[in-house]
């Protein structure tokens, strides 16, 4: 007789299935494929905000008795707004089983921990920083999330997307860091025409002086 399937894995499919059909905007989300109850999500920052252009991996660990229990919620990726690799205490999580709504999603988390992180209100896991440092470590998400395996794994078309990114990146940089040296190196350039300019024009005139005086020391013998 096949084992029963827990009403955690059932509920879980489902909600993969509408996640998929109606995807969370700036969110996107998959399952451990050897765990149902662990998730992987990522959230791309929004233009609009000091994470923009930054992708933050992050990891929900639900319980074997959801939807009726919340989950635990982790963001893994430095971000600026919650500590890395510890449980955030959002009304969403499992810091406040009294306030979860069983009836709440995948998505419904989701569109609830991209709230809380745009938001600056201070609660249990959160740090503060500057907006200024948030848009650093934006930047430097990049190469983070690129040597992380489950991000690799999970989210292939962004691992290519974000690989794509850093090479233009470093190409850009690379130029940027060549420019100056070719730029410093055009005054030397102009001194050097300058003096072969100069050069040609002294034997030149002294060519012009020296047929003159030929011409005129031959008249004079005529």
């Amino acid at each position: 007789m096949a084992p029963k399937t827990s009403s955690a894995t059932l509920r879980l499919k489902q909600d993969y299935i509408r996640l998929k059909n109606d995807p969370v905007p700036y969110v996107i989300a998959e399952p451990n494929p050897s765990n149902i109850l662990e998730w992987y999500y990522v959230v791309s920052g929004p233009d609009d905000s000091p994470y923009a252009g930054g992708y933050y991996l992050g990891r929900l660990v639900f319980p074997r008795d959801f939807p009726f229990k919340p989950p635990s919620i982790y963001m893994i990726t430095p971000n600026g707004r919650f500590k890395t690799n510890t449980r955030l205490c959002l009304s969403i999580s499992d810091y406040h089983p009294d306030t979860w709504n069983p009836a709440w999603s995948v998505s419904t988390i989701l569109t609830g921990l991209l709230s809380f992180m745009l938001e600056n209100s201070p609660t249990m896991g959160s740090i503060e920083m500057t907006d200024y440092e948030r848009r650093q470590l934006a930047a430097q998400s990049l190469e983070s999330n690129v040597c992380d395996e489950n991000f690799c794994e999970l989210f292939p078309e962004l691992t290519m997307t974000i690989q794509n990114e850093i090479e233009k990146r470093n190409l850009a940089r690379a130029n940027e860091e060549q420019s100056p040296i070719m730029d410093s190196s055009q005054p030397e350039n102009n001194i050097l025409h300058s003096v072969v300019y100069n050069s040609v024009v002294v034997v030149g005139f002294a060519l012009f002086i020296y047929l003159v005086r030929y011409v005129l020391y031959n008249m004079n013998i005529e």
